[in-house]
């Protein structure tokens, strides 16, 4: 270094030489916290970088769950447009089976994209995910009515649900891992919790539109032809989240993986073979098979945890504008404003969430999450069902602060709990197992359950603790993964200073 430079010159330069000295102790450290791990370092993320991951994962979410959302809150609508036939609650109960058809193909989707997403990587497959639910949403709006072609309307709906379905079935494990594989260990909740964001920022943006069009040209014009608008905006929307996916790095632990495998050819054809089977034609039945045979005990775990976390998310953001309008007869616009306000607030405290259980852990925030739907959840209906904006926005706020905090921290829970190397295809297998059979069936369970119980009001309130009850459960169950690596994964830190820090903790002075 020429002389004269000054001490912040000289600064970067001592700490890459520091680094380099105790590259050894990386090492070492990355074997002690992950035993599989082999002549790996510790990872220093750059700020920027991840930052920008993040918003292309969350905006993209965004946009697959605007497409998703419409759905729910046209649910009354599709269900005169396409089943016109019988009473309103069998139309309803057709439109929400045909919502439900969509998470029946979801497991399909995820065995699909998630070992495919393991194999060729996630960026690749979060861009097809995109690409497929575009298309399937802006299809929907191209369908004529049941009272144009009769029976084929419904069958093309159903199609095209399909399709929206078994692209979803890639997505949020996908972007969960992306986003947790981009993340330093101490700030994976914070960043997670961008995710939800992304969630939230679908479903506000697919209400608003339905609210507004609602609104300003009323049933009749809704029922003809406006139903249709929200659909074909998801054509354009899909090519914005195509290009922000595109512009996306794949992840430095999937990265490091990759290079795990394929780190050198020595020229013999049996060993390059070796070395590329992971790319092999039979490498997904072989992915699929060794999650089953080694992953089980946690994929049962995750399913636990996600059929809990979706039957509350469901009621309360897919279904709840259907109980307000439908079994509380509010007006349409007002049951929509009043989720579209929950939201709202949900989307200014969610990334608070993320700190909290980066500081105080995963498990009590999950916890707590589950235990106040469990407790709350009568409370909160009892002041819904009172019907004056007070009360209802009260019995609200009681489910909203609830689900904040499952929320928040599921996005950074979940793919804690694989190993990198099936992390995409065991979180997208258990993910939306749990979400088939559990999640997107909850409109048309609580529909039909009221419905054999006479209408009683309170079923989504018992159905709703039954979940969180089996919730408490899981959490009870689960190892804490706070300010951890994930597994496989070498350590993730934010600075140079951090990983000298980890070192030093982590290391003993050698003793002359």
């Amino acid at each position: 270094m020429p002389t004269g430079s000054t001490e912040a010159e000289r600064a970067p330069d001592q700490d890459r030489e520091a680094l380099k000295r105790h590259r050894w102790l990386f090492r070492a450290v990355a074997r002690r916290r992950n035993p599989r791990l082999r002549r790996t370092d510790i990872t220093v993320t750059d700020e920027r970088v991840v930052k920008r991951a993040v918003k292309a994962a969350a905006l993209g979410n965004a946009m697959e769950w605007f497409d998703f959302g419409i759905y729910s809150y046209l649910a009354v609508t599709i269900g005169k447009v396409f089943f016109p036939g019988g009473s309103d609650t069998t139309s309803l109960l057709s439109s929400f089976a045909t919502f439900a058809v969509a998470f029946l193909v979801r497991p399909l989707g995820g065995a699909y994209f998630g070992p495919l997403g393991d194999r060729i990587g996630r960026k690749k497959v979060l861009a097809l995910t995109m690409i497929m639910m575009a298309l399937g949403t802006f299809c929907i709006g191209l369908i004529p009515s049941y009272d144009t072609i009769g029976f084929w309307s419904p069958a093309l709906l159903i199609l095209f649900r399909l399709i929206q379905g078994f692209s979803t079935g890639g997505e949020y494990g996908g972007a969960s891992t992306f986003i947790a594989e981009y993340a330093p260990d101490k700030k994976r909740g914070f960043f997670g919790s961008f995710l939800e964001l992304g969630t939230l920022i679908g479903y506000t943006g697919a209400a608003g539109i339905v609210l507004l069009l609602t609104t300003l040209l009323g049933d009749d014009a809704m029922n003809s032809w406006a139903w249709r608008l929200p659909f074909l905006i998801a054509g354009p929307l899909g090519l914005v989240g195509l290009y922000l996916r595109v512009k996306l790095d794949e992840t430095p632990a999937f990265q490091k993986f990759e290079a795990s495998l394929t780190h050198s050819a020595t020229g013999s054809v049996v060993e390059a073979e070796a070395e590329f089977s992971h790319l092999s034609e039979n490498a997904p039945k072989k992915k699929l098979g060794e999650i089953f045979a080694q992953q089980w005990p946690t994929l049962i775990l995750c399913i636990a945890l996600v059929g809990a976390y979706n039957i509350t998310d469901y009621m309360l953001l897919s279904y709840m504008p259907t109980y307000l309008t439908d079994t509380l007869h509010y007006e349409e616009s007002h049951g929509l404003l009043i989720l579209l306000g929950t939201m709202i607030a949900l989307m200014c405290v969610i990334s608070s969430v993320g700190k909290l259980n980066d500081r105080y852990g995963r498990k009590p925030l999950l916890m707590a999450g589950m235990l106040g739907f469990f407790l709350l959840a009568i409370p909160a209906f009892l002041l819904v069902k009172q019907g004056t904006i007070l009360t209802v926005c009260l019995g609200m706020a009681l489910l909203g602060l609830s689900l904040v905090c499952l929320l928040g921290t599921m996005s950074a829970a979940l793919p804690a709990l694989f190993p990198t190397n099936v992390r995409y295809g065991s979180l997208s297998i258990g993910y939306n197992l749990a979400v088939s059979l559990f999640g997107g069936t909850t409109p048309l369970v609580i529909t039909a359950l009221m419905d054999a119980f006479g209408n009683n009001v309170m079923v989504p309130a018992y159905y709703t603790m039954g979940a969180a009850l089996v919730g408490v459960i899981a959490v009870a169950c689960m190892k804490e993964t706070a300010q951890q690596p994930l597994d496989g994964s070498p350590p993730s830190v934010a600075t140079k200073e951090e990983a000298v820090e980890l070192i030093t903790a982590q290391t003993q002075e050698p003793r002359f």
